[in-house]
């Protein structure tokens, strides 16, 4: 009997290949990748719930960390050779030259988050892998549609030992700042009432 099952595969690239795509032109100006385990991945266009999102969880953190770390805003993170993401924020540590000569690795992260409206499969599983496998301590996945946050702790090879799903009205504190507390709400878009 013969075999029908195909099994394909794939030629994976590293981030130094990745590089030199986008050098040498390959991804269009207004095309919007980044390399995740090897993949390059078409990222999802970011609707004004996302944007709200994200615009106020940077001021948020802009104005609670001040000194004391980088905010940056969907920058590449270099988290092994095939993975080059570029997370919503990544909370990182300050860098003498402010990453000139590299982009942020895990040692140098101390949190990221995305934000998800409708990628929200895509951050708290795949994404979510490659974090957990790069040994990022501190992965946040602010969903603007259930208004929820979904905090994953203790990586392992394996996946994240910890998920906690925290509502509108908790609060939390990063790992590395536990003296910062943030209401979920202050990071997610007002709701807008629209009167009859």
């Amino acid at each position: 009997m013969q075999n029908t099952e195909t099994t394909l595969r794939l030629r994976l690239w590293t981030v130094e290949e990745y590089h030199r795509m986008a050098e040498a032109g390959i991804f269009g100006a207004d095309e919007r990748v980044e390399l995740l385990e090897g993949k390059i991945i078409w990222m999802i266009a970011k609707g004004t719930a996302h944007r709200s999102a994200v615009g106020r969880t940077d001021r948020l953190l802009q104005n609670s960390l001040r000194n004391r770390a980088w905010v940056c805003i969907q920058d590449p993170v270099k988290l092994n050779a095939r993975s080059e993401p570029e997370p919503d924020i990544a909370v990182v540590k300050v860098d003498p030259l402010d990453y000139a000569d590299h982009h942020p690795t895990p040692k140098e992260v101390y949190l990221i988050i995305e934000v998800a409206d409708s990628s929200l499969k895509l951050d708290c599983e795949i994404k979510a892998q490659a974090y957990s496998q790069a040994g990022i301590t501190d992965y946040w996945v602010l969903d603007v549609v259930s208004r929820q946050l979904h905090v994953f702790r203790e990586p392992t090879q394996d996946g994240y030992q910890s998920e906690v799903i925290l509502s509108e009205d908790a609060t939390i504190s990063p790992l590395e700042f536990p003296d910062l507390s943030i209401t979920v709400l202050e990071m997610l878009p007002p709701v807008i009432v629209i009167a009859s």
